[in-house]
């Protein structure tokens, strides 16, 4: 992925809601646990992370889905689309579903969390693989590596 700072714009399966994106990802993921599995009806979700300051939707509603617990999931009301996640305790971040981006295909996972309840056959080719969520430690050293790429 280059390191361009053009805005980059995102929607739902149907178009109702719309996003764009001002800056690169801080870093790409893809998630095997059960829920993601079972929210994308896949064996995983992929999803970039942004600043919440990088992120605005242009049009239309997103509306609470998934668990309506405290990692909020944003949903597209008329076709479902699972658009976006607040996680919890992180305001100053949100987690975009990376197919719903232009150029989807650039966006290959540089994490993969939730190994442990990854399906046998799933491969994403992810550089660092972890069997939950990365330590929180590990944060800053995975960022700098990303961004470096």
């Amino acid at each position: 992925m280059d390191n361009t700072t053009d805005k980059t714009k995102g929607h739902c399966r149907c178009g109702q809601v719309t996003f764009e994106v001002y800056s690169q990802p801080m870093v790409t993921m893809a998630c095997h646990c059960t829920g993601c599995q079972q929210m994308t009806a896949s064996a995983f979700s992929l999803s970039s992370l942004f600043s919440s300051t990088a992120f605005s939707v242009t049009s239309g509603e997103p509306v609470l889905g998934g668990l309506h617990g405290d990692t909020r999931h944003y949903f597209c009301a008329h076709c479902k689309s699972w658009l976006f996640t607040r996680p919890e305790g992180m305001d100053d971040f949100v987690n975009v579903r990376s197919a719903l981006l232009e150029d989807f295909a650039t966006y290959q996972p540089f994490i993969e969390t939730y190994t442990d309840e990854k399906l046998a056959w799933a491969t994403t080719g992810a550089q660092h693989s972890f069997p939950k969520f990365p330590p929180q430690e590990t944060f800053p050293e995975l960022l700098q590596a990303f961004s470096q790429q």
